[in-house]
């Protein structure tokens, strides 16, 4: 199976806090293949898990890599880097 990397800057103006990392997390999960983010050079993390993702302290303008495994990971990929990349906390 081809693994796929993708890495982008947070868009969220509070970075990965509760409510983006809740939405980032649930479409990790929901994907259906393994997915992982990390921080600069910091360990990867299940991306499904939302205490994990918070854990990294993303912040907005942070750099952090995905990397998932499957078929589908383009497709995954574009749809969470979206979500990343996206300010969430605009309203």
């Amino acid at each position: 199976m081809s693994q796929v990397s993708r890495t982008v800057r947070i868009g969220s103006s509070n970075g990965l806090h509760a409510r983006p990392a809740k939405m980032f997390a649930a479409a990790a999960k929901e994907s259906g293949i393994p997915v992982t983010i990390s921080k600069g050079s910091g360990e990867p993390v299940n991306a499904a898990s939302i205490l994990s993702v918070i854990s990294l302290g993303a912040e907005k303008g942070d750099y952090v890599t995905l990397t998932a495994e499957g078929e589908k990971a383009d497709d995954v990929l574009d749809e969470l880097v979206e979500l990343l990349t996206t300010d969430h906390d605009e309203n």
